[in-house]
Formats: C-alpha cells, structure tokens, sequence
C-alpha cells in the first residue's frame, strides 16, 4: 500500500511539474520591463499593514565620491566583463518584472503542492503539518484556499515593501550604477528611478522570506531564486552591492510584520479534528437538513473546513459577514429538484463547447487553483501596460486580496449551510471533473471569478466587460462540469462581486490613481 502511495504522489507531481513548464515558456522570452512611469511619489501611496513608508528605516547611502562606492562600481564592471551565457540569461529572465516573475514562481508552487494525500493503510488519511513539513504528506496542500491566502499575503507583502523602496529611493536619489560610470553598461531598460534601495532586492527579500513561511520544503530553491535575481540587477549595471544590501533588509524587515499577522490569523486552526467534523454534520441533521458528505472512498475530512475563520489581512470581519448569502434551496423544494434535474441534463450531454470550457476552469489538482488562473489572467493583461514595479505590485496586491476574501466568505458560507452536491442527491450525476471534496453552496469557483472579474475590471477598465465574460463562464463551467446547482454558481458570482466592489474603494483611497 505504501508502494501504491508513493507511486501515486510521483505521479501527480510529474503532472504538477510538466504544468510548471508550461508556465513558464509562456513568458519566457518577455522583453525587459519599461515603465511609462517610475511612479516617484509612490512613497506617498497608502500602505497595508505598515504605518507609514517611512515606519522601517533605511540608512544613508554612501555618496557616489565614496571610495567605497567607487569599488562597488568596479565590482559590476568585472561582473560585466567575465559574464557567461547562464549569467545573461538570468538578466533577461528578471528584467521582465520581477513581481511578474515571482508570481509566476508562486503559482508553480501551487501548482506543485495542490495534491491531495493519499490513504494510509487503515483507510484514515494524513493531514500536512507545518510543524514536520517534510513528512509525507509534504506541507502545504495547497488547495484553493490556502492558495488565495498565499497568493494574498506575498502579494500585499511585495506591495509595502515596494511604496517604503519608493520613499526612500526618492529621499536619498542615488541614481543607478550606469548613471554613474560611463563605462557601466545599462543590461536593462535605461531610467531616471533612483536604485537606492535596489527595488529588486526588495521584492527578492520580501518574497523569499513570506515563500519559506507558506512552503517550508523549498527553502533552498527559494534562497537560490532570491541570489540570482539580485545579483542579475547588479550585473545588469542597475544596482551596487549597497544598493542590493539595503533592498533585502528592507524587504526581509516587512516580510517579519506580515509573517507575524500570518501567525495570527488563525489559518493554523482550519483544518480541525474529527469531533469537529462530525459537529458539522450532526448540526445541519438537528436543524432539518441534509447534510453534505464525501463521495470519496474512504471518506475523506472535509478540506479545511474553519477556513471561513481566517481573519482577513485588510476587511473587518464584522464586513465580511455582512456578505454570507441567504440559504441555499432545500433539499427537496421544487426549486432544488429542478436545479438538480438541469445537472443531470447537462451531465447527459457533453458537446465540443461545454468541454472547452469545463477544461480551462477546471484548476484542480496539479494547477495553481482558481485564484492562481485568475493571477495568470491578470499578469497577461498587466505586462502589456508598461507598469512600474511597484504599480504592479499594487495591482497584484489588490487581486490577491480580493482573492483571498472571496475565498474566507465561500468557506464560511460552505460550512455554514454544510449543502450537498447534485451527485449526492441524484447518483446518477457523472461529473466531468472530480467532485471536490467539501459542501456545494456557494461555488467557490463563482466566488472566486466574480471578485476577480470585479477588481481587475477597475484597475483595467477597457477589459471590465471581458472579465465579466469569463467569470460568467468560470461560474458555468461547475454546472456544466455536474458539480454544482445554479444556485450555488449565481449566489457565488454575487457574493464575489460584493467583495470586489469593497476592494475598488480601498483602491480609490490608497493614493496610486
């Protein structure tokens, strides 16, 4: 059996790994970012969990006249000078955004780490602990929700990093090493942004530290990707050693606030224990309703269940409540039957379309989830807009945290209700997809879809009708796929618009229009 369980794992993270390179060469030949504007007073922007930019402090630079600066220089034109292939590939690669390209690393950690464990031998199954990572099951399982809340908090993290980079790159102006020594050759993109502190290392540090908190078993891989895009911004002639240095504190210094408010949110709490699980199903019984329960053989625990008691990063909880949507149809109504009946029709019948679309919003395991999809969407809309690192940070920041909202509320309403799914009511349901493994109302990937379509609508208007499409089709696609009724798809889109809808007026008052 452990034989079987292992080659099981190999397996689905060979899927995950060949989802990886598919990730990547969509970007891989990218140019070189080019803001249309450096966004110089971004230090002025509101942060998220800092007081101010100013709260962190970063030491004066060195003068450009320093003896010491002027080694700083020289080192990059020796780096310059002995460069190999790999090491100009490196520079290609980070020049096209370096918000972009640890987002794209994120969502291939995701997509590695979205598997669910395999059964021990007594048919009970193993739960990922962040206490023994490396154990089998490897922590995290990075389902849908835990995703969004790791996409989220990197997110906002790079984001006060970024606005602090900004004040003090605008306080200090210590322009880049190529201003400085003719014989520095710009690698990339020439601008008038200072580079102290290096806004490279700063997402590098602030990234690599929040990563090693959410996926433990990377940190080696994770501390590599954080050299390589620092010294690629100095051997780009972009930024000194100095410049490199202050950057990481800085962005290691924020990542300690949000890894400390990560600690507390109580995510650790969601998973449950068994009592807890059989407390939901024998509350739903005592009120007159039919229960969900796990069409998987065994039965497995419901996937993070309390996860609608995260606390948010940035909405109040009293707020998010206010966004749980009214019960679901009963089991049994004239309502639901008819609901189940136009499931069963659509599992009848499969033609070219209804798969097309079942496939591309599928985002199971192996992917990066919903939000991750959503993350992709985004980032290709995003990198046509010439975008300073630190607008896309906020923009990401923005998504993500809509993101991870969406995702509180649907796990808080898909506990609360505790709703079957329309292969429980009617077995002879075929899904198109697997069945997920918690309640039915609301559809998280409505949810999900809807807040996303919503916030990227304002921070891209020209595309607000087509986001609009697409989280009309993601939604779709569960009825279509046999696991969801249309009221949980309906009620989903609607909530998740609601929390869009909140998150456009933080972004009006954050001071980056």
């Amino acid at each position: 059996m452990k034989k079987l369980n292992t080659i099981t794992y190999l397996l689905l993270l060979l899927m995950a790994i060949s989802c990886k390179k598919d990730i990547v060469d969509q970007t891989e030949g990218l140019a070189a970012l080019k803001p249309a504007s450096t966004d110089i007073n971004a230090g002025d922007w509101k942060p998220i969990l800092l007081s101010s930019s100013s709260e962190i402090s970063v030491s004066t630079p060195l003068s450009t006249s320093n003896p010491l600066y002027i080694a700083e220089l020289n080192e990059i034109k020796d780096l310059q000078q002995n460069m190999t292939e790999d090491e100009q590939k490196d520079i290609n690669y980070w020049a096209a955004g370096g918000i972009l390209r640890w987002n794209e690393i994120m969502r291939d950690l995701v997509a590695k780490y979205n598997l669910p464990p395999y059964q021990n031998d007594d048919r009970t199954y193993p739960i990922p602990s962040s206490a023994n990572p490396f154990a089998y099951p490897l922590f995290p399982f990075s389902n849908p929700p835990y995703a969004a809340r790791a996409y989220a908090y990197i997110a906002a993290a790079q984001y006060d990093a970024l606005v602090a980079a900004w004040h003090y790159k605008k306080v200090y102006a210590r322009l880049a090493p190529y201003k400085n020594a003719s014989d520095i050759k710009a690698m990339v993109p020439v601008s008038n942004l200072p580079s102290y502190p290096s806004e490279a290392a700063v997402i590098a540090g602030v990234t690599g530290e929040m990563m090693k908190l959410l996926f433990p078993t990377e940190i080696a891989n994770i501390e590599q990707k954080v050299t390589h895009h620092e010294l690629s911004m100095m051997r780009a002639g972009a930024a000194t050693r100095s410049d490199i240095e202050a950057g990481e504190v800085l962005g290691r210094a924020v990542a300690k606030k949000f890894i400390l408010k990560a600690r507390s949110d109580k995510a650790g709490a969601a998973v449950g224990i068994p009592t807890q699980w059989a407390k939901l199903e024998a509350d739903c019984m005592a009120d007159g309703r039919t229960p969900w329960i796990s069409l998987e053989t065994p039965k497995r625990p419901p996937m993070l269940p309390f996860f609608g008691d995260v606390v948010p990063i940035v909405m109040p909880r009293a707020t998010l409540i206010t966004f749980l949507p009214p019960p679901p149809p009963p089991v049994g109504s004239a309502q639901l039957n008819t609901e189940t009946a136009e499931v069963f029709a659509f599992s009848k019948k499969q033609d070219r379309e209804n798969i097309r679309i079942a496939h591309f919003w599928a985002d199971g395991i192996g992917t990066s989830t919903p939000p991750g999809h959503w993350n992709a969407i985004a980032a290709d809309d995003f990198i046509k807009q010439n975008l300073s690192e630190v607008k896309w940070s906020r923009n990401i920041a923005l998504l993500n945290l809509t993101l991870m909202d969406a995702g509180i509320i649907t796990w808080l309403t898909k506990f609360k209700y505790y709703s079957p799914r329309p292969s429980q009511i009617n077995p002879a349901i075929k899904t198109f997809n697997g069945i997920p493994n918690f309640p039915s109302y609301i559809s998280g990937h409505a949810t999900f879809s809807g807040s996303a379509a919503t916030i990227l609508g304002y921070l891209t208007p020209s595309r607000a009708k087509a986001y609009k499409d697409m989280a009309i089709e993601a939604s779709n696609s569960r009825l279509i796929s046999g696991i969801h009724f249309r009221s949980d798809c309906e009620a989903g889109l609607a909530v998740g618009e609601k929390v869009g809808a909140y998150f456009i007026e933080k972004g009006k008052l954050d001071g980056a229009q």
